[in-house]
């Protein structure tokens, strides 16, 4: 990951852990002047971190802001390839479209894009998606399985699990449940959705572009009253405010993790995580599809994450796709 200069002298002042360091000593070993240094540290003020000046010492770092910025994601980041370029946007349409753009000129395996804001959020069937400034995790992960389009067509649960184990992990008052196939909900409200997409050639995928929106520390207020009674955030549930940068870097590592084993055997090593982490399987739903609507109990799921539902007269359905509602 490419630093400027403004973040190089973050990073160093955080590795400091609360001693204080020397304006002059990072002007020197950043081959700045004095003057430089003063100026990256105004800019850092200005975005929410905080300092006190001892003198004949240097700068104390007494404060740091809830930033999503690569050097916060860096500190808490122990992967190898996810998220080791990290294109940080403080406002942006949507970080599937930067996705797709940077995809098609060939960016590395690994690469996040993540937002404060997003103006043009979208989900699946492109539905709108509230993204509130500062507030949630609005990323896209550029992914490149060695994998076919059919093969692919079960990432986005492989995602959710490792949404899921992340969020566990963290907070562990918080009960994520997967709702299939790219929801995650807490008590029955929406705290997450997944969005695949993919750019691919008949049998090889060039690349998955995974859309992860996470309500975060949103309060109450926050969401519109056309879903503010099936939506919920981290925050809420946990009765806590949200280390975004380190939950971003977890993901990543989980992420990281399920991907190569995905690669390795396929969507069915993961599946039985799934199936325990899911509030779908054994559970009657409802099912909207383009073309019609009907209802039974969710049974299972198959190797390639398709979803099985059992119809009252015994009749078992495939499930490739659609709106389903937990009844």
């Amino acid at each position: 990951m490419t630093m400027s200069m403004k973040d190089e002298i973050l990073k160093r002042i955080l590795a400091a852990n609360g001693e204080a360091v020397s304006g002059q000593e990072l002007a020197d070993s950043l081959g700045v002047s004095r003057t430089a240094v003063w100026k990256h540290m105004q800019t850092l003020q200005e975005e929410g971190y905080t300092f006190e000046t001892i003198k004949k010492k240097g700068y104390v770092l007494t404060g740091v802001p809830n930033s999503l910025s690569p050097t916060q994601i860096e500190l808490f980041l122990k992967t190898e390839h996810f998220g080791r370029e990290i294109h940080y946007f403080d406002v942006v349409d949507s970080t599937q479209t930067i996705a797709h753009k940077l995809a098609q000129e060939g960016a590395p395996h690994g690469t996040v894009i993540i937002g404060e804001e997003q103006t043009a959020g979208r989900g699946r069937m492109a539905r709108p998606w509230e993204s509130v400034h500062g507030s949630g995790i609005w990323m896209t992960v550029i992914v490149r399985p060695d994998v076919t389009p059919q093969q692919a067509s079960s990432f986005t649960l492989v995602v959710a699990v490792a949404v899921t184990m992340a969020i566990k992990t963290l907070y562990q008052d918080i009960e994520p449940a997967i709702k299939w196939p790219n929801d995650l909900l807490i008590n029955g409200k929406k705290c997450t959705g997944i969005l695949t997409e993919m750019q691919a050639e008949a049998d090889l995928v060039q690349a998955l572009l995974v859309g992860i929106g996470i309500n975060a520390n949103q309060e109450a207020a926050d969401f519109s009253p056309d879903i503010a009674d099936i939506a919920t955030s981290l925050r809420l549930e946990a009765g806590e405010e949200i280390n975004r940068a380190a939950l971003v870097a977890l993901i990543l590592q989980y992420l990281e993790q399920f991907t190569e084993l995905y690669i390795e055997e396929g969507f069915a090593s993961i599946k039985t995580l799934w199936e325990q982490l899911s509030c779908t399987i054994g559970q009657r739903i409802e099912v909207t599809t383009i073309r019609e609507r009907f209802e039974g109990i969710a049974s299972g799921i198959t190797d390639d994450g398709v979803l099985q539902l059992t119809q009252d007269d015994g009749l078992v359905r495939t499930i490739y796709a659609g709106d389903i509602k937990i009844l």
